[in-house]
C-alpha cells in the first residue's frame, strides 16, 4: 500500500513564519543585513557538514561530474532563466539577478524529505557535491553582479574577474584550512574540545577567505571535504554534533526567511505568474537539459541520471540571494524577491513532495541510513 507524500518541513516552516508576520507584523524582519548574517552562520554549518559527509574519497570518483554540474550547469541555468524572465518585462540586469538567485540547488532539503531512504549508486554524491559547489558559485556570481550594478561589456569583464578571484581564493583557503584542521585533529583531543576545534576551523576558513575577497562558503565546503575522511578518536561524536548544527541551521534559515516574506506581494500576478513559470521551466526543462548535457561524460545509469536531474531542489541559498537583492536596494526589489520565493516554495512543495516517490520508482531508494 503506497504512502501519502509528505509535505516537506522546510516549506511548512517558511509558510508558517510568513503567516505569523501577517497576524503579528512586529515579527517581520525588515533588515536584509540581519538576515544575511543569520543565514551566513547557518550556511557555514550546513556546508561544512555537507563537505564532511561527502569526504574526499567518496567525492573523487564523481569530481568531474560535480564540477561540471556545479559550475558550468549553474551558469547555463542562469542564462536560460534570464532569457525566460525577459519575456515578463524584466531588464537584463534584473533577470540575471533573479536567475542567479534560483540557480543553486539544496540536497539538504532532498535528503530531509527522503527520511530514512538510502539512495543507491552515485546519485547522492553528485547531488550533494553539486549543491556544495553551486551554492558558493551562485553566491559569488550574485556578489559580482551586484558589485557591477549593470549589464554592459565592461561590467561583464568585472563580473568575470571578481567571480574568478572568489573561486580561486576560496579553493586555496579551503585547501589550506582543511589540511591544517586535519593535522590539528590528529592530536588526541578531549571529546569536548574536538567539536569546538572543528567549528572554530570552519569559521576561520570562512573569515579568512572573505577577508581575502574570496568565497568563504567554498572555503568552508572544501575544508569539510578534506576533513571528512579523517579518522578521529571521537569521530562519531564530532559528526553527530555537526549534523545537529546543520539541521538546526536549516530550520533557523527557513524560519528567519519566512519572517521576511510579504504574502500580499506574492499574491500579485506580476510576481506569482513569472515565479511559477520560471519554477516549471527550470525544473522541467532548463536543469534537466543543461545539467544533463554536463553529466554526459559521467556515464550515469539512466535511473541515477533521472533522479539527479529531478531532485535538484531549491532551498535557503536562493532566498539568501534574494535578500541580497533587497539589501542592495535594486529597482523593484520586492517583486524580484517575491519571484524567488515563489520558485523556492514551488520547488520544495512540488518536487520535494514527489522526490521520495521518484527515488522508489527509479529503484534507487531503500530503507536505511542515508549515504
Amino acid at each position: 500500500m503506497s504512502r501519502m507524500p509528505r509535505v516537506p518541513l522546510a516549506v511548512l516552516l517558511l509558510v508558517a513564519a510568513a503567516a505569523a508576520t501577517e497576524l503579528a507584523p512586529a515579527l517581520r524582519i525588515s533588515s536584509p543585513h540581519a538576515v544575511e548574517w543569520i543565514l551566513t552562520v547557518a550556511l557555514v554549518a550546513i556546508l561544512f557538514e555537507g563537505g564532511m559527509h561527502i569526504g574526499l574519497s567518496r567525492l573523487r570518483p564523481a569530481l568531474g561530474a560535480v564540477l561540471s554540474a556545479g559550475l558550468l550547469g549553474t551558469i547555463l541555468t542562469v542564462a536560460a532563466g534570464a532569457l525566460l524572465l525577459r519575456a515578463f518585462g524584466l531588464s537584463w540586469f534584473a533577470a540575471l539577478l533573479v536567475a542567479t538567485a534560483v540557480a543553486p540547488t539544496d540536497p539538504a532539503v532532498v535528503f530531509s524529505v527522503l527520511g530514512k531512504q538510502k539512495i543507491a549508486g552515485h546519485s547522492s554524491t553528485i547531488l550533494e557535491g553539486e549543491s556544495g559547489a553551486n551554492d558558493p558559485v551562485g553566491i559569488a556570481l550574485m556578489v559580482s553582479l551586484l558589485s557591477a550594478g549593470a549589464v554592459t561589456a565592461h561590467a561583464a569583464g568585472e563580473v568575470a574577474g571578481e567571480f574568478a578571484l572568489q573561486m580561486a581564493v576560496g579553493v586555496a583557503v579551503g585547501a589550506v584550512g582543511g589540511r591544517v584542521l586535519v593535522e590539528l585533529t590528529r592530536r588526541r583531543l578531549p571529546v569536548i574540545v574536538a567539536p569546538l576545534c572543528t567549528m572554530a576551523a570552519a569559521a576561520a576558513a570562512f573569515a579568512l577567505a572573505t577577508l581575502a575577497h574570496g568565497s568563504g562558503f567554498l572555503a568552508v565546503f572544501i575544508a569539510g571535504i578534506l576533513f571528512g575522511d579523517e579518522s578521529l578518536g571521537h569521530r562519531g561524536t564530532v559528526r553527530r554534533i555537526h549534523r545537529g548544527l546543520a539541521s538546526l541551521g536549516e530550520i533557523v534559515a527557513f524560519v528567519v526567511l519566512g519572517l521576511t516574506v510579504h504574502l500580499g506581494v506574492l499574491a500579485h500576478r506580476s510576481v506569482w505568474l513569472p515565479g511559477i513559470v520560471l519554477a516549471v521551466v527550470v525544473a522541467g526543462a532548463a536543469r534537466p537539459i543543461l545539467v544533463g548535457l554536463c553529466l554526459i561524460p559521467a556515464r550515469l545509469a539512466r535511473n541515477e541520471l533521472a533522479f539527479v536531474l529531478f531532485a535538484g531542489l531549491k532551498g535557503a541559498v536562493p532566498l539568501l540571494l534574494g535578500q541580497m537583492i533587497v539589501g542592495k536596494h535594486v529597482a523593484d526589489a520586492p517583486r524580484l524577491y517575491g519571484i524567488v520565493v515563489i520558485v523556492v516554495i514551488f520547488s520544495i512543495l512540488v518536487q520535494g513532495t514527489l522526490t521520495p516517490t521518484a527515488a522508489t520508482r527509479l529503484k534507487l531508494g531503500r530503507r536505511g541510513p542515508l549515504s
